[in-house]
């Protein structure tokens, strides 16, 4: 697992546990939950992205390590 993985699945985690912190504080009438969902959707966001990213990566690096081996 590379880092942008790691940090991508941390993020999504922390995004998901600021919306459902942010639905909580909505049905308690609390006017911070629009604060707490929108970094919760920029966070998730963020992890979504970052996963993404670390995937293409790996695709690149396999594809550079093979074009070296043929022109050896």
């Amino acid at each position: 697992m590379n880092k942008y993985l790691l940090r991508g699945i941390l993020l999504l985690l922390a995004g998901s546990a600021a919306v459902y912190g942010g639905n909580i504080l909505m049905e308690n009438e609390n006017n911070l939950y629009k604060i707490v969902m929108a970094l919760g959707v920029i966070l998730f966001g963020m992890g979504f992205l970052l996963a993404i990213y670390s995937f293409f990566r790996k695709i690149d690096r396999h594809t550079i390590l093979e074009k070296r081996r043929e022109k050896q």
